[in-house]
């Protein structure tokens, strides 16, 4: 019976992991961090490794490298979550035998394994080179209209340097991607790119999500934890909502940014991090600074550098193109092979405001192309919101961008069956962000 050594801090986890492969007949050694796995690794002779890329008392490449220093020939199988694959993708480069992102499904766990112990390499390196391209396709389109070549400028312009950057605009412009195409362009493209979303993070752990906590520092904190400034140590940390921090929290942010230092919860050592930051919010930050609920410090801080990006109606050149990339994207995932849009369908984006703005546009475009049975997308698998606005305009040419995002929001609501959580999904918002939505406009 092949004997598997499992590195995983997620105690509930790495146990229905285990029970999971001695199904398939392996025999698993459980260990919780690389220190205790080191000392089993002394004593016992495994046929694989199979470990965490984040642990408690380090990294899954720190594991790795003590394995190669050791001559130890176990082939070693990384897990990772969506944003340290890039990092998998180096560490393979390093000695790993492959990688695995979570979330994976069980045949692919396996596959993985069985790869492993029987060392078939075949496909390793088609892997890397395929992984590194897709890491590469942050899905920034660089548009023809002035707008977006102003933007493209402002991107070459400050991505070679270690300036903090502020990126506002409306939700759903591309934040993320134009964070992410910063990180690729500068000298940092090779480290972590961390996308944090402070909307998401409840003020009582904010704190240990940033800095990382100790094992018993407070009720649940069963191991110790690397919180997102360690994580990206060497990288880039992308803070997105930024506007939606604590008072508390924005002094705890000012401190770490200000000394390069950060101090995990209950402990008495302070880390030393080297990051670059990127901050993104649709909110008015200096109006948040003269209300006083967001510090002035904290924001010139965050705004060495600033980059508005337009919304997808001040882009109405590159509506097409990006029809068109999205249609794509989506043909690849649904495994299909659409060609292109109708003309009818055409005028109908092009009159359309775009509440959504490029999150709305890729949205429609998926849900069309799942629809039609056809070579081309008509407007008759349009939402109603789309086709039901080029009726309106005609008779009420005062309708308003707020009204289209209302009625988007009201049919999302209705999909979801006022499930606030699966609307917001559907709607690609944070459930905050949607909370605060139903309350600007009333919705009941």
């Amino acid at each position: 019976m092949k004997q598997i050594l499992l590195i995983e801090d997620d105690v509930s986890f790495s146990k229905m992991l285990k029970h999971f492969l001695e199904r398939h007949k392996y025999a698993v050694t459980l260990s919780y961090n690389i220190n205790s796995a080191s000392t089993l690794l002394k004593n016992e002779k495994y046929d694989l490794v199979f470990t965490d890329l984040r642990l408690p008392d380090g990294s899954g490449l720190d594991l790795l490298k003590q394995i190669k220093d050791n001559k130890n020939k176990v082939p070693v199988v990384l897990m990772t979550g969506y944003a340290e694959v890039s990092t998998a993708v180096q560490a393979m480069k390093q000695g790993a035998f492959d990688y695995i992102s979570k979330p994976f499904n069980p045949d692919e766990v396996l596959e993985v394994i069985n790869n492993a112990l029987e060392q078939k390499t075949t496909g390793i390196a088609e892997k890397i080179n395929k992984q590194e391209q897709k890491n590469t396709n942050t899905e920034f389109v660089k548009g023809i209209s002035a707008a977006s070549k102003t933007l493209n400028e402002y991107i070459n312009l400050v991505a070679p340097t270690d300036l903090s950057v502020l990126i506002t605009g409306e939700s759903g412009t591309g934040k993320e991607v134009v964070a992410k195409t910063i990180h690729l362009e500068s000298l940092r493209k090779d480290k972590p790119f961390i996308p944090v979303d402070c909307g998401a993070i409840p003020k009582e752990i904010a704190s240990s999500e940033f800095f990382g906590h100790k094992k018993g520092a407070f009720t649940g904190a069963t191991d110790d934890k690397i919180g997102h400034f360690e994580a990206a140590n060497g990288g880039t940390l992308f803070l997105d909502e930024v506007g939606n921090l604590t008072y508390e929290n924005q002094i705890q942010l000012l401190r770490a940014l200000q000394e390069r230092k950060v101090k995990p919860v209950g402990s008495n050592t302070e880390i030393n991090v080297d990051i670059r930051l990127i901050t993104a919010t649709n909110e008015d930050l200096l109006l948040a600074v003269e209300k006083g609920t967001f510090r002035e410090d904290l924001y010139h801080r965050l705004n060495e550098f600033s980059i508005k990006i337009p919304n997808l109606k001040e882009r109405n050149n590159d509506l097409i193109l990006y029809a068109d990339f999205f249609l794509e994207k989506a043909n690849k995932q649904l495994n299909k092979s659409i060609i292109g849009f109708s003309k009818s369908v055409l005028n109908i984006f092009l009159d359309y405001q775009w509440p959504g703005n490029l999150r709305e546009l890729s949205n429609v475009i998926k849900r069309a192309t799942l629809l039609t049975q056809t070579d081309i997308i008509d407007a008759n698998v349009l939402p109603n919101e789309l086709t039901q606005l080029k009726e309106t305009s005609v008779n009420s040419p005062s309708f308003s961008t707020k009204e289209n995002e209302k009625a988007l929001i009201i049919n999302a609501l209705k999909e979801a069956n006022n499930n606030k959580t699966n609307a917001a999904k559907l709607l690609n918002i944070t459930r905050k962000t949607l909370y605060n939505k139903i309350k600007e406009y009333n919705i009941n």
